[in-house]
């Protein structure tokens, strides 16, 4: 049998690697795919991952594939699981209707409050003189957030009135996302820890997998731009199996029969960004989709078959499994463009020394021509380790990233450090 997976970054490498695992499978095609995937599936760069269309007739005109995985944001968020099921092909991932919690902010806040789901306080606003009005009065810091997807950068933490105001003119007016800033949400600041927990769910049973922690910031010591993220490890050394079991009880479980009571079934993977403070345990975002680069760092420790969950999951019979890990800590490091997450220059050749057997590289930003890699985007390479401590595993990823460099190469000297 045959697979199909849409995307090209990270996560994507992540989800071939592990798709790999499984012998059935023949072949692997990726859409538009990357140069690190080219060396483990074929690849199609010709099609983009939100062409729908000529998705729908790729997966026609090649009757050995039995599933299609759709990974990132946008092409879920345009429908296209709706229109490969529409036409009888096997898709894993959410709905159009399901993926609006990850889509639309206001509609996954306005779902959180209905069913008295813990998150932060929040005014939504459609008119930008409106939201600066309101900003005059507000208590600092805040955060502001365009409604819609921004490739993870539409999220602005601001100190004071005068970066608040900043952030509206440039979400609102300038339209520095688009459409996706035509509403936005301006809510409370919350402090503490955050925590990731990425979750299988069928509509009929949420199976959450080990917590991770990503680094958003660009720059060491949390500072600097918001970014897609710079790094993460798994699991988090703070959440404990209580405060799992409460969030299991008041967020995972009540998210998924939240969105039945409003006549929508999620089948795919929910992620939970959750803040941890002195108040309990609060709902900071929702993906519909497997986290990046989170899942570089939580599936090379599933010990169960991907593909197997997948099929589970269009099934609705997640009931009949248990997840399964390594007793293994991991992390990883992203090496990202000089200048991401702003401009930056692709094109560079990156160079590989001899990289430990047991440490994984995944392509997030790259294309390979004539046998070599060069740099294709902002974030470009995910070294992923494990170790019988986080200590380990840490020690075993920056001794790798040593032996990798392309020009203006720039990564984070301390994740997993906190």
């Amino acid at each position: 049998m045959e697979v199909l997976v849409i995307g090209g970054g990270g996560r994507e490498h992540a989800i071939c690697y592990s798709l790999k695992k499984n012998k059935d499978i023949s072949k692997i095609y990726c859409i538009p795919g990357n140069g690190g995937i080219s060396d483990i599936a074929e690849c199609v760069p010709e099609i983009k991952a939100t062409d729908l269309d000529a998705i729908l007739q790729f997966v026609k005109s090649h009757p050995d594939i039995s599933m299609t995985v759709v990974a990132p944001d946008d092409p879920l968020a345009l429908g296209l699981v709706d229109l490969l099921t529409e036409n009888g092909f096997r898709a894993f991932g959410p709905t159009k209707d399901a993926a609006r919690i990850e889509a639309s902010k206001v509609f996954s806040k306005w779902l959180m409050k209905k069913y008295n789901i813990p998150t932060a306080e929040y005014e939504v606003f459609d008119d930008a003189k409106k939201a600066k009005e309101y900003l005059k009065t507000a208590e600092y810091p805040i955060v502001i957030k365009a409604d819609g997807l921004a490739l993870g950068k539409g999220v602005v933490i601001c100190k004071d009135k005068k970066e608040a105001i900043a952030a509206v003119n440039e979400i609102m007016l300038d339209h520095k996302f688009g459409k996706s800033g035509n509403q936005i949400v301006v809510e409370e600041f919350l402090t503490g820890y955050e925590v990731s927990v990425l979750a299988f769910c069928d509509g009929k049973t949420i199976l959450p997998m080990e917590t991770s922690q990503d680094h958003k910031r660009a720059l060491d010591g949390d500072k600097g731009l918001n970014t897609g993220g710079m790094g993460a490890f798994s699991p988090s050394q703070r959440f404990c199996e209580i405060q799992m079991q409460k969030a299991y009880d008041e967020i995972f479980l009540p998210t998924m029969n939240a969105l039945n009571s409003e006549g929508i079934t999620f089948k795919g993977v929910i992620y939970f960004g959750l803040m941890v403070s002195d108040k309990g345990v609060k709902v900071l975002e929702y993906n519909a989709r497997f986290g990046d680069p989170e899942t570089q760092a939580v599936l090379p420790r599933l010990e169960n078959d991907l593909y197997e969950l997948f099929n589970l999951t269009i099934d609705q019979k997640l009931n009949q499994v248990k997840l399964k890990w390594k007793d293994k800590q991991s992390i990883c490091v992203v090496l990202a463009s000089g200048g991401y997450p702003e401009s930056y220059e692709k094109g560079y050749e990156i160079s590989f020394g001899d990289i430990d057997e047991d440490c994984i590289v995944f392509h997030a930003g790259t294309v390979k021509k004539d046998g070599k890699y060069y740099t294709n985007g902002g974030r470009v390479l995910g070294v992923t380790c494990m170790g019988k401590t986080l200590a380990e595993a840490r020690e075993k990823a920056y001794r790798n990233v040593e032996k990798i460099s392309f020009k203006d190469m720039h990564f984070r000297s301390d994740i997993g450090v906190k």
